[in-house]
């Protein structure tokens, strides 16, 4: 494990010489004509962005994206947000030891611990075709991937297990919904939330950054997650058709509106709680990050966030140790 501050450890003035990876380079032109390299520099904790006005075509094909380097800098602010002055910056030797796996961020939750709550969930199943169905789904390559699928690009829970950790984090929401509600259906609703974004097991590459595969932006997660339950669900005998449907619908319905994506708006109760449930775990864990990103940067408010429509305020809670 790389041993080394982290960027959102850094204030503006803050001078440094870290590992960081290439998160985003391309070639662009200054309003007086001049070239320079655009960059984005990230490790576990943020992304900067940086410039090199120098030898561009050079630095372009030395500076690709994934390429780790060696970078010393300083942290100022331009246009209001941080960035990085480069002062020097090398690639990485294979004696400076550094991997992509260093600059992965990861869920902060120990991954024995929610194996084991996703296995009680697993277990807390009665009805005998759901339980098959999640058996036949739950089952090799893709779901040894599920455990570490981040479950978004950069939106939400962004990091390694971050979709197992945001699934947990919706059934428990789903548990409470049915306390509250007992005319909702538990097994068909949890079975629903386990589901709901398991095609992001193929959507979703993270080797050595997060990014969409060709599969996730031809199909996408929605319509692979769906595919795969109508697939487990032909596949066991006599399996209830309405069952079926309603599960799908779950599915296909978990974004909640059309303009967000999905296929149909919810229809039914358990639909519209997983959908509740999903938007209020990724917009607390969305809205939570951002604020981690930026609260020492000694302000009260967070830059702009456009999914959000806002900027955000830093309480006393992010700020002391």
């Amino acid at each position: 494990m790389l041993d080394q501050k982290e960027l959102n450890e850094l204030t503006i003035g803050d001078e440094f010489t870290l590992f960081l990876i290439v998160n985003k380079s391309e070639t662009k032109l200054a309003k007086n004509g001049r070239p320079f390299l655009n960059l984005e520099f990230r490790d576990r904790s943020l992304t900067l962005p940086a410039k090199i006005w120098d030898n561009v075509e050079s630095a372009s094909q030395n500076f690709r994206e994934g390429t780790i380097i060696k970078v010393a800098g300083i942290i100022e602010e331009f246009n209001g947000a941080p960035q990085i002055k480069i002062d020097k910056i090398r690639i990485a030797k294979e004696d400076d030891n550094v991997t992509a796996e260093d600059f992965l961020p990861k869920s902060k939750r120990s991954l024995d611990e929610m194996k084991n709550e996703f296995e009680d969930v697993i277990n807390s199943i009665q009805n005998s075709f759901l339980r098959q169905l999640l058996n036949k789904v739950f089952t090799g390559e893709n779901f040894q991937k599920y455990f570490r699928t981040p479950a978004g690009k950069g939106w939400h829970h962004a990091y390694i297990h971050g979709l197992l950790e945001h699934t947990l984090e919706i059934i428990r929401i789903c548990e409470l919904m049915c306390q509250i509600h007992p005319q909702i259906n538990r097994e068909l609703l949890i079975c629903g939330a386990l589901l709901h974004d398991f095609g992001k097991t193929e959507e979703l590459s993270y080797e050595s950054s997060f990014d969409y595969t060709d599969k996730g932006k031809l199909i996408g997660h929605i319509m692979i997650g769906a595919l795969a339950v109508e697939q487990a669900a032909l596949s066991i005998p006599d399996f209830p058709i309405e069952l079926k449907e309603q599960l799908i619908h779950l599915v296909l319905s978990h974004q909640g509106k059309l303009e967000f994506a999905s296929p149909v708006e919810p229809k039914t109760l358990e639909a519209i709680v997983l959908y509740q449930a999903d938007e209020l775990s990724a917009k607390t864990n969305a809205y939570k990050s951002a604020i981690e990103a930026e609260k020492n940067k000694n302000s009260r408010w967070t830059k702009f966030l456009p999914l959000a429509n806002t900027s955000l305020y830093i309480s006393d809670d992010f700020t002391k140790e």
